[in-house]
């Protein structure tokens, strides 16, 4: 993953992952560079095939300072990020940039956000390592049931796509505890704690269709479309349904009984709690937001009363400094670049998005 920019020589790496130990791991592996890892708790020790310590370096600036010293070294510095707000730490980088970059030295700042100083900037070089993929939860899956000699379950790995590593690990092992084996019930309720430690969307109840009177073309469009989800599907997935009526028809336990109906989880989607005084933040929020759906997976996204989220984009923004247009846009740009979004949405009297 990053060999290529070794090799190219770029003295700084900006690597954003929520998962720092393995991006260990993963830097561990990398031939031909000297491996060291720093952080202000345990100072500077070498890994991979050099090992040492150097417990005392727990200054920032000498740990910069140090990598200045030693020749073909990769340094991944972890919470670094958060001393860049000293001007000493900044210029301390920027000293050692072409050093680094003469004797094969490289800087990789591990954070779980791409923030950066504006000096800073353009020297590092920006690399999101992706979440573990299907058939790496597999072959986790298959180390932890090994053990105990219980069978893998491929739709438990499908379902644990879009969390990290720890994450599934321990969503596998509770499943195996509550169980005996690999639930996939038990998983989506430990993958829902996404939903609850962002706060930035719910994780609702879904309806049985059953309760659902009348809309016998709905139904029969979702029971119809519903084979488009299966895993060996190469049918069009559909991305969204608009429901318009006024009130008290039913649109609400609709949208609910969808998720029922497909069997996903069912996520609402409140605009306006995404919004935050702070300049910039709401458009922050629902960026992170759509980013959280997409990791979540498989799921039916519930938007209630759209027009009401969405009120006042046709004006000139002068109301809330355009924060409701550029949340708007986002959201736009998102749903346009869903190849099969997972589910349907539900929009309120009268309009149309």
């Amino acid at each position: 993953m990053i060999t290529d920019y070794l090799k190219a020589g770029f003295p700084t790496i900006l690597l954003q992952t929520q998962e720092p130990h393995r991006a260990d791991e993963l830097m561990r592996k990398i031939p031909e560079w000297q491996i060291c890892r720093w952080d202000c708790v345990s100072g500077v020790h070498g890994m991979a095939m050099s090992s040492f310590t150097l417990n005392e370096i727990q200054n920032p600036v000498e740990a910069v300072q140090w990598l200045s010293t030693v020749k073909d070294t990769v340094l991944i510095a972890h919470g670094l990020q958060h001393f860049l707000d000293d001007p000493v730490v900044c210029q301390s980088i920027l000293n050692g940039i072409l050093r680094w970059k003469s004797v094969g030295n490289c800087l990789v700042m591990v954070s779980p956000l791409p923030t950066l100083p504006i000096q800073l900037q353009p020297f590092f070089h920006l690399i999101e390592m992706k979440l573990p993929d299907e058939e790496a939860l597999m072959r986790l899956q298959a180390e932890i049931g090994e053990t105990t000699n219980i069978r893998t379950n491929r739709k438990a790995s499908r379902l644990t796509t879009g969390l990290t590593e720890f994450q599934a690990e321990t969503a596998f092992s509770l499943s195996l505890v509550k169980k005996g084996y690999f639930s996939s019930k038990v998983i989506t309720e430990a993958k829902s704690q996404m939903i609850k430690k962002s706060g930035l969307l719910e994780l609702y109840p879904p309806a049985d269709m059953q309760n659902v009177g009348g809309l016998k073309k709905l139904k029969s469009c979702i029971q119809n479309r519903a084979q488009a989800y299966a895993p060996d599907s190469s049918l069009p997935k559909p991305k969204g349904i608009l429901l318009v009526g006024i009130p008290g028809t039913g649109k609400s336990l609709s949208a609910r009984a969808v998720a029922s109906m497909l069997d996903f989880p069912l996520l609402r989607l409140d605009i306006g709690q995404l919004k935050n005084s702070l300049v910039g933040e709401s458009e922050r929020r629902i960026r992170e937001a759509t980013k959280i759906i997409d990791a979540f997976g498989n799921c039916v996204l519930f938007l209630d009363e759209l027009e009401k989220m969405f009120g006042g984009v046709k004006g000139n923004g002068s109301s809330d400094g355009g924060t409701t247009s550029g949340m708007f846009s986002h959201f736009l740009t998102w749903m346009n670049d869903q190849t099969g979004l997972h589910g349907g949405s539900r929009e309120g009297p009268g309009k149309t998005p």
